[in-house]
């Protein structure tokens, strides 16, 4: 039991499960458009996501620690450049437009990391500024990116794919602030510590409203939906509100580095049986 937690732990501090829910999102992203599967666009997305939260979590602790890392961090550190090489093979396989909209995602995760700025903190530690970049980030590898990538017509389901997609991260996002509020700093100004938790929750259920409404709109979008994937994503949105509902400073990490990320992969995984 404790071999098959330390497997687990590292499947999600190596960020494998965020990479599989990106991948997931992506794959969403095909399905809505009638995209062909873009292997490379996929991969790209997986592996740079785990190389790009790895980044994130841990370049300061292996700066710092880096003559005493753990064992774990060590395999995180392999992971991650065994990633960055396979992000490099496939980013040569994309479209030079796609290529070029993942550098601007790149920079603003650079941004989000990195201070570029004399005497100016990081992006991630900008007030109230966090959730922006991380949800913009997001719509940019998961609906963006493999839209370039098929060249296909811009459309207005494309553009709202983006505002949804914007929407379904940030709610999402607004689980995990809930979850840290006790151990967030202050001068982060997350949206729980600026309007409280139950603010927060309510502002959630907006959005999630606000993307119901949209994904109905969209249904009338020739080729955009169909009606099984509209009820498993009005059906996904009520899992979602349920995990928001009940989510609280007291929950385990699990409840959100897993199971609420889990949620893009199980959509995937039922979109598939549809």
């Amino acid at each position: 039991m404790k071999i098959l937690k330390q497997i687990l732990n590292f499947y999600i501090n190596a960020s494998i499960h965020v990479g599989l829910s990106c991948y997931a999102l992506v794959k969403l992203t095909m399905y809505l458009f009638h995209i062909s599967f873009q292997e490379s666009m996929a991969n790209f997305a997986f592996f740079g996501t785990i190389v790009g939260y790895n980044f994130v979590k841990y370049d300061a602790l292996a700066r710092v620690q880096k003559h005493q890392m753990r064992n774990q961090l060590k395999g995180i550190a392999v992971l991650s450049f065994c990633s960055l090489v396979l992000v490099g093979y496939y980013f040569f396989d994309l479209q030079r437009m796609t290529q070029l909209v993942s550098v601007i995602v790149l920079g603003l995760t650079l941004l989000y990391t990195l201070s570029f700025f004399p005497n100016k903190k990081n992006a991630r530690n900008w007030a109230g500024v966090k959730i922006y970049i991380v949800a913009l980030c997001w719509v940019g590898v998961t609906v963006i990116l493999p839209f370039l990538d098929a060249t296909i017509p811009i459309t207005l389901a494309f553009y709202l794919s983006c505002i949804q997609r914007f929407i379904l991260i940030f709610v999402l996002i607004l689980i995990f602030e809930i979850i840290d509020l006790e151990n967030d700093d202050p001068h982060l100004q997350t949206v729980p510590q600026q309007i409280g938790v139950k603010r927060t929750k309510q502002l959630g259920y907006l959005l999630l409203l606000l993307y119901g409404i949209l994904s109905v709109f969209s249904f009338n979008l020739k080729d955009s939906f169909t009606i099984q994937y509209l009820i498993l994503s009005l059906f996904f949105l009520l899992v979602i509100a349920f995990f928001l509902a009940f989510a609280n400073e007291r929950r385990s990490k699990y409840y959100t580095s897993f199971w609420v990320e889990s949620l893009p992969i199980l959509w995937w995984l039922m979109v598939g049986l549809i």
